[in-house]
């Protein structure tokens, strides 16, 4: 059985991370209320983005600090699809909480 650990700043600066993308993405869509036309559209991706990319990061960054006697690797193709998934997931979200 591998033991493994964390490395306690990573798991700090993942924290950090989560929090500050999740308010920027909350600022920017708090501006979808006042916004009227296209911007509303852009409001929403411009939050969906900030946020799929900070749950990414706050992941990746998460994995990144688990630290295993054994070397890992992460496929690119997977990792860029996982941030994809991420950032339409987000965008679902943000126009879903967003409808009246």
């Amino acid at each position: 059985m591998l033991i493994g650990s964390y490395s306690p700043t990573l798991v700090i600066i993942s924290l950090c991370v989560a929090i500050l993308a999740s308010y920027t993405a909350l600022d920017l869509t708090g501006r979808i209320a006042t916004a009227k036309g296209r911007a509303v559209h852009l409001w929403t991706a411009g939050g969906a983005i900030a946020m799929g990319i900070g749950i990414w990061s706050m992941h990746f960054i998460g994995m990144l600090a688990f630290e295993l006697p054994i070397d890992l690797g992460y496929d690119g193709a997977i990792t860029l699809l996982s941030l994809l998934i991420g950032v339409l997931s987000s965008g679902f979200a943000l126009w879903l909480v967003s409808q009246p």
